[in-house]
C-alpha cells in the first residue's frame, strides 16, 4: 500500500489527535471524517429536518408537546 507524508500545523495535528479513538489508526480517523462545503446554517437544518432527516415522527413529537402542557412550573427552575 502506498503511503504520503502531510505536513499539518500543529493546531490542525492537535485536532485530529483528539479525533483517533483507541487503537485507530490518523488513517482511519481521515477516512471517517466528514468534510462539507456548504457552511452549517439553520436553513440546512430546516431543510434537513423538512427532509424527515431527524427520525423522529410528527405524532411523537405532537405527544412531547401535549405533555409538556402537563408539566408543572417549578418554583425555582434553577434548583
Amino acid at each position: 500500500m502506498a503511503t504520503k507524508t502531510i505536513t499539518l500545523e500543529l493546531d490542525a495535528y492537535e485536532k485530529l489527535r483528539a479525533a483517533k479513538k483507541a487503537g485507530e489508526s490518523f488513517t482511519e480517523v481521515v477516512r471517517r471524517a466528514e468534510f462539507t462545503d456548504a457552511p452549517l446554517t439553520g436553513a440546512r437544518l430546516l431543510a434537513y429536518l423538512d427532509a424527515g432527516g431527524s427520525g423522529v415522527s410528527e405524532r411523537y413529537l405532537e405527544s412531547v408537546e401535549a405533555a409538556a402542557k402537563h408539566d408543572p412550573i417549578p418554583d425555582d427552575p434553577w434548583a
